[in-house]
């Protein structure tokens, strides 16, 4: 009968195993919904709903959406005291971070 996955890794050296683990951390982390980003912050939707000054239904609605503006993801994010980065990454090239973004919120209320 062939290993499990738990198996395998039993064999490998502890620093290994622990890479392993922590490239999975990245992954998982990589691939989180809103609301499991949001469940991650031990915050409800209740809770970010205050801070966005809408009902615990519109924070449901907006998890479930496959497109938002950016100024709502920020809004979303800095509700739960996060802050959003835009990164922008090509073949070759190293990620660059697009700057300006989250300023045109306060050009546009100020």
């Amino acid at each position: 009968m062939g290993k499990t996955l738990a198996q395998m890794l039993e064999t490998l050296p502890a620093d290994e195993r622990e890479a392993i683990k922590a490239r999975t951390r990245e992954l998982i982390a990589e691939e989180l919904t809103l609301r499991d980003l949001r469940k991650a912050m031990d915050k409800t939707q209740v809770a970010v709903a205050k801070k966005l000054h809408i009902g615990q239904d519109s924070v449901s609605r907006l998890e479930k959406r496959s497109d938002l503006m950016l100024s709502t993801l920020r809004g979303y994010i800095e509700a739960m005291d996060g802050a959003l980065e835009l990164v922008a990454r090509f073949p070759n090239r190293p990620p660059v971070r697009l700057a300006g973004l989250a300023e045109l919120k306060g050009k546009k209320d100020g």
